[in-house]
């Protein structure tokens, strides 16, 4: 007898379902309640599913170890609220020391309720540490931010259930006790798949498109992986788009921010089909977007960066572009005509204003010869990111917690290392008084040279692209922190650069700066550290940033992102797609 039922209204459920479909999971042992009815109800009148039924949630889960050990392959066991899901515990500690793949769905009003004495509201935010190789939550869905969320922690649940040999998990699911059944076709939802060495096969690397390598924070390339990256690149017409984090001196290395970050222009060249994502946290907000995501890391993690994941790939990153790469074949037509176009728009570029990045442009082809380059958070960053660091000259920035504190340190450790090297950094007044501490330290060499640039603020919150701009003068007061560490004092940082045995330069202008960074820079050996005290002005910094990414206009352009931004405000982000459609027409 056909069901008058179908799928349940609630997204979050649905996403689960058409995952469990997508990784090839059809055995379900539900239990009776009311939480999980829209899950149980939708899966019951869905022919991929096999259903059964156990009263006792216990025998439940050993129904469940009995059904994998068997088969192989995962079963999901479902409950509603109450002690229901404590009765799991017992079957999934064995599922978890024989290494069983049940997948457990526990069904819940939300974590919101829990300890106000609401009844049948039982806490499952804390798990024992060997009943669940992966626990995640799936709350309900009211925004695509929602649904992507729920994709990525059901797919970390369901692969779980085959990583490192196996085991049990958990989802907690979320519901509203919808009765709307009426969905007749399951929405699709976005699969991860996890790949690791040991597979005879992986994916086949797809030819329609472009495909970019994005290499986030990372430790300086191997020969054997730069090589190895340079043949797959060879291969597949491919580019490495790098910031100055990323630790790769290839071949393919490109600088493509200057291009990608215009506000008022799109360049063709910056619509990619695949991105192979390597490296950790990135400082870099201007990359090409590609339409998915494959990460290659030997951790395995799914790491959703750019919000299009679609592949896993856990194994050392040598292994993958050794395994895709082919000897046949050396194209650099898409690398090539990246780097043509960073030229045209580095000639494009306006006399600037005395700024971060006007230094970043006149200094980066003066760096000395191998020294190693430490750039602040986050202007500094982005200001340098603009320019292509010289051959043998590598460079760090503390992108890992992403603070203004410890850069400084952390370059006068690197410093301590190799006394031999010479080390620059770049840093503002906020992140450089923060951290002032280290510039005392004994062990401080004449291989340090320290650029502070100093305008008396945060400026990164008073740039005219920053969310916190419109509040202007206002956010000095807070927000930017003003008029701390001497107000842009001319004597402070002078006078104790002095006292530590410090040579101290400064500039306050363009004329000055010429004058004096020459000698900064140079390559030989000093007798002292040096420590050049740079001060600029809010409205030249801001300006510099906002001409550097304005550098071409194009009204359609313009004029397109205007009518997104008014339809998107009007129908909802989740039509986007609609609008994109219309607008190409």
């Amino acid at each position: 007898m056909e069901s008058k039922f179908k799928y349940t209204s609630e997204r979050n459920v649905q996403i689960v379902i058409s995952l469990l479909k997508a990784h090839g999971i059809h055995r379900v042992i539900a239990s009776p309640g009311t939480t999980n009815m829209t899950f149980v109800v939708s899966v019951e009148n869905d022919p991929w599913f096999q259903v059964w039924s156990s009263v006792d949630e216990r025998s439940a889960a050993y129904l469940a170890c009995g059904m994998a050990a068997e088969t192989g392959e995962p079963v999901v066991i479902s409950c509603t609220g109450a002690t229901a899901s404590r009765n799991y515990m017992p079957g999934l500690t064995e599922a978890y020391y024989r290494k069983l793949p049940v997948l457990a769905i526990t069904s819940t009003r939300g974590n919101h309720k829990i300890g106000h004495l609401i009844d049948q509201q039982i806490d499952r935010r804390s798990l024992p540490n060997d009943i669940a190789m992966e626990s995640a939550t799936i709350p309900m869905v009211k925004d695509k931010e929602d649904e992507r969320y729920c994709e990525i922690e059901a797919n970390k649940a369901m692969l779980a259930l085959k990583l490192n040999g196996g085991g049990p998990a958990h989802i907690n699911m979320y519901t509203k006790y919808s009765k709307d059944f009426s969905v007749k076709e399951l929405p699709a939802a976005h699969a991860i798949f996890r790949h690791t060495a040991f597979e005879d096969k992986l994916p086949d690397m797809p030819r329609n498109g472009k495909i970019i390598v994005s290499v986030g924070a990372h430790a300086n390339f191997s020969n054997r992986l730069t090589e190895a990256v340079d043949r797959f690149c060879a291969t597949y017409d491919a580019a490495v788009l790098c910031d100055h984090t990323s630790g790769y001196r290839g071949k393919y290395e490109v600088h493509y921010q200057l291009v990608c970050g215009q506000k008022q222009w799109h360049s063709p060249l910056s619509n990619a089909n695949l991105c192979i994502h390597i490296g950790e946290v990135s400082g870099n907000p201007f990359t090409i977007k590609a339409a998915h995501t494959w990460r290659v890391s030997p951790d395995g993690k799914l790491r959703d960066t750019f919000g299009n994941l679609r592949r896993v790939f856990m194994m050392p990153e040598e292994m993958f572009f050794e395994k895709y790469a082919s000897v046949k074949v050396s194209h650099t037509e898409y690398r090539d005509a990246l780097l043509e176009e960073v030229e045209v728009m580095k000639s494009k570029l306006p006399e600037l204003p005395f700024s971060n990045i006007w230094m970043a442009q006149h200094m980066v082809d003066k760096l000395p010869k191998g020294c190693e380059l430490h750039l602040g958070i986050y202007h500094s960053l982005r200001s340098w990111n603009f320019f292509r660091l010289p051959s043998g000259i590598q460079a760090k920035c503390n992108v890992g917690g992403f603070g203004i504190d410890g850069g400084v340190s952390t370059m006068m450790g690197a410093s301590f290392v190799h006394p031999e090297k010479l080390f620059i950094g770049v840093f503002g007044d906020l992140a450089f008084f923060y951290d002032m501490n280290v510039v005392g330290n004994r062990h401080v060499g004449n291989n340090v040279r320290l650029l502070l640039i100093n305008n008396g603020k945060g400026n990164e919150f008073r740039n005219y692209d920053h969310p916190c701009y419109f509040l202007g003068e206002e956010a000095d007061r807070f927000v930017a922190a003003a008029g701390h560490y001497g107000n842009k004092s001319h004597c402070l940082v002078k006078d104790y650069a002095i006292d530590l045995g410090y040579e101290y330069l400064s500039a306050n202008n363009k004329e000055e700066f010429n004058a004096t960074i020459d000698r900064f820079l140079t390559p030989e050996a000093t007798e002292k550290p040096m420590l050049l005290e740079v001060f600029t002005e809010t409205e030249d910094e801001s300006n510099a940033l906002e001409q550097a990414l304005n550098i071409i206009t194009d009204s359609k352009y313009v004029m397109k992102q205007k009518v997104k931004k008014f339809v998107k405000n009007i129908i909802g982000a989740e039509n986007m797609e609609v609008v994109k459609e219309f607008i190409k027409k």
